[in-house]
C-alpha cells in the first residue's frame, strides 16, 4: 500500500470560536479521506481546548502566546520536522505563519479566510501593518478558500488575490450533532420566552445596536446574549442606561449553546462585519427564525441568495429579516414583525429547511477537492526525511 500523504492543518488554538468549531467539524467529516492522507493539526497557542479533535488527527501543541514572530518560528520548525505534502491554515495569524513556514519547500500551501479581511483588520497603524502582511502572503497561496463570495470580492479588490486562485466554501453545519445537543437541558434557563444572540463581546459584533433596538421594540420577550469579551461591562452599563437591565441575561460562554438556541423565539445578529456567520446558520438549523444585519459578508447570501449590494435597504425573507447595519429602528421593527405569529412559526420552518444547504459532508468534500487539486498541480516533491523522535520542547504533543 503506498505511503499516505501528510496534510498539516494549522490554527491559532481551539479556544471557543466559530473558526475553531468549523475546523474541528471539518476534521470530523474527513473520515472518508483517512486511507489516503495522514492528518496533522498544529495549534499555535497553548490554550484550553473547547472542541474535540478526532483521534485519527495528530495534534502538535505550540506555544506562541498570541504573538506573530514565535508563531512564524515555531510553525516553520514543526513543518520542517513533519515535512507535510500540503498545508491548510485558518485565521489571519496562522495564515501568515503558514506562508512563512512553507516558503522554499516546493509544496503547496492553502489558506482559509474566515472573515471579511478589510472589516476585520479595521483601521489604524496596526491595521496598516496587518493588511500589508496579508497583501504580501495571500496572493502567493496555492489556493485561498473563502467562506463567502463577499470575502472573495474583498480579497480580490483590496489584497491583490487572483480570483482564479480563490473559491467560496460555506462553513459546515453538523445537523445531527446540533439536534442531539439541542435536546439536552439548557445550562441556563431565562425567566420567560426570549430572543437570543451569540458571539464574542467585541465592537464588530455590535451588541450595543441590539440593546438599543430591543429597547425601542420593547417586546414581551427577554433578551439573552451568549458570549464573553471585553465589551461586557460597557454593554451592561448601556442596558442600565436604556432601562432594560432587568430584562437582559448575559450568561457568558456555554459549552452547549444549542439547547438554549433551540428554545428561543428569534435569533438576533446585529454584526457590523462577518466572514461567514456560523451562529446564524446554527440557529436556523435549530428551527429558529432570524433577524440579521446585512453586513459584509454572508447574511444576504445565506438568507436571500443575493449579493449584499442587492439588498441595500433590507428585506423580509422566508427565514426572517435582513436589515441595514447600524440602524436600531429598522432592527426593532423587524424584531416585532418576526416575533408575531403566525409569521414566527413559518419563518422557523423555512429557517431549518434553508440550513440544510450547509451540510458537513458537502463542505468536507469541497475542502478536500481543493487540497487534492493543489497537490496534483504541484511538482513531485523530494523524498521526505524520516520521522524524528518527539521533541521535549513542547513543539508537539
Amino acid at each position: 500500500m503506498p505511503e499516505r500523504k501528510r496534510i498539516m492543518f494549522a490554527i491559532n488554538s481551539l479556544a471557543g470560536g466559530g473558526a475553531e468549531r468549523v475546523l474541528t467539524t471539518l476534521l470530523g467529516g474527513s473520515a472518508p479521506w483517512r486511507a489516503r492522507y495522514e492528518m496533522h493539526l498544529a495549534l499555535l497557542d497553548d490554550e484550553p481546548r473547547a472542541y474535540a479533535v478526532p483521534d485519527w488527527v495528530k495534534v502538535h501543541q505550540l506555544d506562541a502566546r498570541h504573538r506573530l514572530l514565535p508563531s512564524l518560528h515555531q510553525l516553520r520548525t514543526l513543518i520542517g520536522r513533519i515535512s507535510p505534502d500540503a498545508t491548510l491554515s485558518f485565521l489571519t495569524r496562522a495564515n501568515v505563519a503558514n506562508a512563512w513556514a512553507m516558503t522554499g519547500r516546493g509544496r503547496p500551501w492553502l489558506i482559509s479566510e474566515r472573515v471579511n479581511t478589510s472589516a476585520h483588520l479595521g483601521k489604524g497603524r496596526g491595521a496598516i501593518a496587518a493588511k500589508a502582511m496579508v497583501r504580501m502572503t495571500y496572493p502567493r497561496a496555492a489556493h485561498v478558500i473563502a467562506v463567502s463570495e463577499g470575502v472573495v470580492d474583498d480579497l480580490a479588490g483590496n489584497f491583490g488575490v487572483a480570483r482564479a486562485r480563490m473559491s467560496a466554501i460555506a462553513n459546515p453545519v453538523d445537523h445531527a450533532q446540533i439536534a442531539r445537543l439541542a435536546a439536552e437541558t439548557p445550562a441556563f434557563t431565562p425567566a420567560g420566552p426570549y430572543v437570543v444572540a451569540a458571539g464574542r463581546l467585541v465592537p464588530n459584533k455590535n451588541f450595543a445596536l441590539l440593546l438599543r433596538a430591543y429597547a425601542q421594540a420593547n417586546p414581551a420577550e427577554r433578551l439573552v446574549i451568549l458570549g464573553e469579551g471585553p465589551e461586557r461591562a460597557a454593554l451592561a452599563a448601556l442596558a442600565a442606561t436604556l432601562g432594560i437591565a432587568d430584562r437582559i441575561d448575559m450568561p457568558g460562554f456555554l459549552a452547549n449553546p444549542y439547547a438554549l438556541l433551540a428554545r428561543a423565539q428569534v435569533y438576533a445578529m446585529p454584526s457590523n462585519a462577518e466572514g461567514f456567520p456560523n451562529g446564524l446558520v446554527e440557529a436556523m438549523a435549530c428551527g429558529v427564525p432570524v433577524v440579521a444585519t446585512n453586513c459584509a459578508s454572508g447574511p444576504s447570501e445565506i438568507l436571500a441568495d443575493l449579493p449584499r449590494n442587492a439588498v441595500a435597504g433590507g428585506i423580509d425573507v422566508d427565514a426572517g429579516a435582513l436589515v441595514p447595519t447600524d440602524d436600531p429602528a429598522s432592527f426593532a421593527a423587524a424584531l416585532l414583525r418576526v416575533l408575531a405569529e403566525p409569521r414566527r412559526s413559518a419563518c422557523g420552518a423555512h429557517a431549518i429547511a434553508r440550513s440544510r444547504a450547509y451540510g458537513v459532508e458537502q463542505a468536507a468534500a469541497n475542502y478536500w477537492a481543493r487540497i487534492e487539486a493543489a497537490l496534483a498541480a504541484s511538482p513531485v516533491p523530494a523524498p521526505r526525511p524520516r520521522d524524528h523522535a518527539p521533541s521535549r520542547s513542547g513543539v508537539s504533543s
